[in-house]
């Protein structure tokens, strides 16, 4: 990926904490077929120059979502603002400026067959009815962007899925737009690919001040580059919050289930074995975060609270430079020196969950 951007790509914009305005506010935004509520209520913002990831299962209403974003399809009731302009009640025609201020990155490219790659990224400036050489400049400059100079006379056909992407990326970026709407955009690439395309996202973010805001339903999407996560389910928002808040505390069972595959889980062989009743050794599940994961949290509780215990699972990652961790932990009993245990975790910022007994060691 080209590590420098021409200076006629675009300003740099320097987001300053005073400047954070709204880019996409989102009121109370309903949207029925039929029995289904596609949208139940939705209320959330994103910021300039933020990347906010949307994430739910499939049928959760992202894709309602996303098309009363950018105004392919009108709410029943409720708002949308872009850049502090609502456009529910814009007609089609004073909908089209205002679409050219969002650009579009799809699961499927979605790039013209019989077009080159320079006239693929050229053409929503085509359709804006700039002359050729802008365009074919202004294509130059975005293909240089994200790594793909030498492709700009091959047509699609020949090029891998990863570079496929790029090729959308580099198009929705073509009039520079204030926000980037990316639709599940790496879920037909491998995961090598992937990564390349989610750092190449934060680049073009980090370089551009550009707003992304991401409909995904994979959670690793959201860890990779996210800045803030809004979980979506039967049509609501039910989390939001700062990734790593998130990820260290998930409040609803539906976040939960999707951390279920990135997250450290207790192995089925101890989870198989557990109990409901009294046994030789209790097993806990330890989630810590901040502060909490920094520290020399097991050494101190060994010193702190003498008697028998052993980690069996678990570790720490980073999370936006945040620690992050789920540690199990086997204490020998279900008595004092069980209560001593989750009483020092607990004290020191843990949340602490037992999760059942075993009768012999594991």
């Amino acid at each position: 990926m080209n590590q420098h951007v021409s200076a006629g790509l675009a300003d740099p914009v320097h987001v300053q904490p005073t400047e954070l305005e709204d880019v996409v506010r989102l009121v109370g935004l309903k949207r029925r077929f039929g029995a289904t509520a596609a949208l139940d209520g939705v209320s959330l913002t994103v910021k300039k120059g933020e990347i906010l990831g949307i994430i739910g299962r499939s049928g959760a209403g992202k894709s309602t979502l996303i098309r009363c974003l950018n105004g392919l399809e009108r709410p029943d009731s409720g708002e949308v603002f872009i850049e502090g302009r609502e456009i529910g009640r814009l007609s089609e025609r004073e909908l089209q400026p205002l679409r050219r201020r969002i650009g579009m990155v799809f699961q499927h490219f979605n790039l013209l067959s019989a077009k080159t790659v320079e006239e693929n990224v050229a053409l929503p400036l085509k359709i804006e009815g700039r002359p050729r050489a802008d365009r074919m400049a202004r294509a130059a400059e975005l293909l240089q962007l994200v790594g793909l100079s030498e492709k700009a006379k091959a047509y699609p056909a020949s090029l891998s899925g990863g570079q496929k992407q790029r090729v959308g990326i580099a198009r929705a970026l073509a009039a520079r737009p204030a926000l980037l709407l990316s639709d599940e955009a790496t879920s037909a690439l491998d995961p090598e690919t992937t990564r390349s395309i989610l750092a190449l996202l934060k680049d073009i973010n980090s370089r551009l001040g550009l707003t992304i805001l991401l409909i995904t339903h994979e959670m690793e999407v959201i860890r990779s580059i996210a800045d803030r996560v809004a979980v979506i389910d039967a049509g609501r928002i039910v989390e939001e919050g700062a990734v790593w808040q998130v990820f260290a505390d998930p409040k609803s069972e539906i976040t939960r289930s999707l951390l279920g595959g990135i997250r450290p889980q207790l192995p089925p062989g101890i989870a198989s074995r557990l109990v409901a009743g009294e046994g030789v050794e209790t097993i806990l599940k330890v989630d810590v975060a901040g502060e909490a994961a920094r520290g020399a949290l097991l050494s101190d509780l060994a010193v702190t609270v003498p008697g028998p215990f052993r980690l069996v699972h678990g570790g720490i990652e980073h999370v936006q430079g945040q620690p992050v961790g789920t540690l199990f932990i086997a204490v020998l009993g279900v008595g004092a020196h069980l209560a001593q245990v989750t009483t020092f975790l607990r004290d020191r910022g843990a949340r602490v969950e037992v999760l059942g007994h075993v009768a012999g060691p594991v």
